[in-house]
């Protein structure tokens, strides 16, 4: 069965909510990090989602690689774009990359849909 990335962003959402309720300091420092991270600079939120995308991809973890194709998405990244970054992604990270870089292409295309 394949994964449904809108469900794991939507799932992580509430999950990060509730975490967010038990643990405010250490999950609001996070947040901080995050919009500190991915703030317009020398590279564009593009560009730096579309980072954050090959190292989700590389680190193997599905709820990240949700989270950063619908924030490549949003801020403009075209498939194409993309579909390079899955390129540069599996190049470092092998053949576990390529499994993962797979699933990101599913991502781009079921969120592109939105």
């Amino acid at each position: 069965m394949a994964k449904s990335f809108a469900q794991i962003n939507k799932d992580q959402r509430a999950m990060g909510r509730a975490y967010r309720e038990a643990s405010p300091d250490t999950m609001n420092a996070f947040l901080g990090l995050h919009k500190a991270a991915l703030t317009e600079g020398a590279l564009s939120v593009k560009q730096k989602e579309l980072i954050a995308t090959a190292i989700a991809i590389a680190a193997r973890c599905d709820g990240c690689i949700g989270s950063h194709v619908s924030g490549a998405l949003r801020a403009g990244a075209t498939r194409q774009e993309l579909v390079e970054t899955i390129d540069v992604a599996v190049l470092m990270g092998g053949g576990p990359a390529l499994i993962y870089g797979t699933q990101a292409l599913a991502a781009v295309d079921e969120l592109s849909d939105d």
